[in-house]
């Protein structure tokens, strides 16, 4: 095999097996940076040995066992006397790692849970939005610090300080790689569950840069979201955000014309919408609504995107069901964000005069004043209702707001539009 053939072999079972590596390691060391730092000598180890060697039966176990190796050094190295790390590294002599093919079944017979675990670490309340994000991206989805930096356009010393400081705000807080509690898995889900989604919704429509979707963002979501339903099946509302996800994720080919412009959902092709996502949505919101007598925010949301999966055109599109689920999110998880959308599926079902009349009120309540989906919307409707001077200005304004160049030209295009319409 080529050396390029291993490195792509090595990378690909990096992004799979960097995460069950990391967990099983921290189980070990009851140490998320340590564990790190482990996995990725492993991996460098790889990268040195493989090309001449070629890839191991079963690269996972290799890994696994020349991280331990290495662990047990560092433990000698540092002489480390005290019982607890004596009989730590006893523990890992005895698990007899010389042969490297052989999997660890120990650490099989307990990787789900040392993945659950690794998930709500990486994701504890202890930590800002942004720094569960980094670290979730780093030990789950297995990217680069240069990766996610790209992914978020902040420089990479940003998301390396702020992986560095989530390290140490863990350490210092002792946080323990425990079993969880069930009501403590139900305290924590949530945490874990905003962060997948706020992965999956920066690929989905990107705050900032020359691309309008960022597809693997979305995968990466995809995979952490489809993991964690894995581990922990009996949670409806992680089914919901699974269901939710695969449904969006279904018209990513559909939101970017052939020079990657916007292109918005009532215009969308829906041929091009992707129907074994679509089907693989529909499913888990079913396991979902099985699992739970009321519906949380996810498994409303997902009702409300599977409204639009099942129609065969926008005009198809069952608003009056959507307004009724917006209604029922509304009650639930109370949001200017939530009204807006509300509005507009009160526009589509009962008309733009009865959406403007909420996003007036919206607007004179001034929580939504630097967002651009708040303008955006307000200019649709009053083109709608035929008043394009007012509708120009709100597009104009909407422009103004928003970090992403694609969005920004859609909208001076539409401000233009109405122009147009004016003369």
């Amino acid at each position: 095999m080529r050396a390029t053939d291993v490195h792509r072999t090595i990378e690909a079972v990096w992004r799979i097996e960097s995460a069950r590596l990391i967990a099983g390691l921290t189980r070990l060391l009851r140490d998320v940076g340590l564990a790190e730092e482990l996995a990725q000598d492993a991996l460098v180890a790889a990268l040195e040995e493989w090309p001449h060697n070629g890839a191991p039966d079963n690269p996972g176990a290799w890994l696994m066992a020349t991280a331990k190796h290495r662990a047990i050094d560092q433990l000698r190295r540092r002489r480390m006397l005290s019982r607890k790390h004596d009989a730590l590294a006893h523990e890992f002599e005895m698990e007899q790692l010389d042969n490297c093919g052989v999997p660890d079944t120990a650490a099989e017979d307990v990787v789900g849970d040392d993945l659950l675990r690794l998930m709500f670490i990486a994701c504890h309340p202890l930590l800002s939005t942004e720094a569960r994000t980094a670290l979730t991206l780093k030990l789950l989805a297995g990217l680069t610090t240069a990766e996610i930096a790209r992914a978020f356009l902040v420089p990479e010393s940003t998301i390396a300080q702020r992986i560095v400081r989530a390290k140490r705000t863990l350490a210092a807080a002792r946080v323990p790689f425990e079993t969880l509690r069930p009501e403590q898995l139900r305290e924590r889900l949530s945490s874990v569950m905003e962060v997948i989604y706020l992965v999956f919704n920066e690929g989905y429509a990107a705050t900032a840069g020359e691309d309008w979707t960022r597809q693997s963002m979305c995968e990466e979501a995809l995979r952490l979201g489809r993991m964690l339903a894995e581990l922990a099946p009996r949670e409806a509302e992680v089914h919901g955000l699974v269901a939710l996800m695969e449904i969006q994720a279904s018209r990513l080919n559909a939101r970017v014309g052939p020079s990657g412009e916007p292109i918005l959902l009532m215009q969308q092709n829906r041929v091009l919408w992707d129907r074994l996502l679509i089907h693989r949505g529909l499913l888990a919101l079913a396991r979902g609504e099985a699992l739970g007598e009321t519906r949380g925010p996810y498994l409303l949301q997902a009702a409300i995107a599977a409204c639009h999966a099942r129609a065969a055109s926008a005009t198809e599109t069952d608003w009056v069901l959507i307004t009724a689920l917006y209604d029922e999110l509304a009650r639930l998880t109370p949001s200017p964000v939530v009204e807006l959308n509300r509005a507009v599926a009160v526009s589509m079902a009962y008309g733009p005069a009865a959406g403007l009349e909420m996003t007036d009120r919206l607007a004179a309540q001034g929580a939504l004043r630097s967002y651009h989906l708040l303008p955006s919307v307000r200019g649709d409707l009053l083109a709608r209702l035929g008043r394009y001077h007012e509708a120009r200005g709100e597009f104009e304004r909407a422009a103004t707001l928003t970090r992403n160049t694609r969005e920004s030209r859609l909208l001076l295009d539409r401000a233009a539009a109405c122009l147009r319409e004016e003369a």
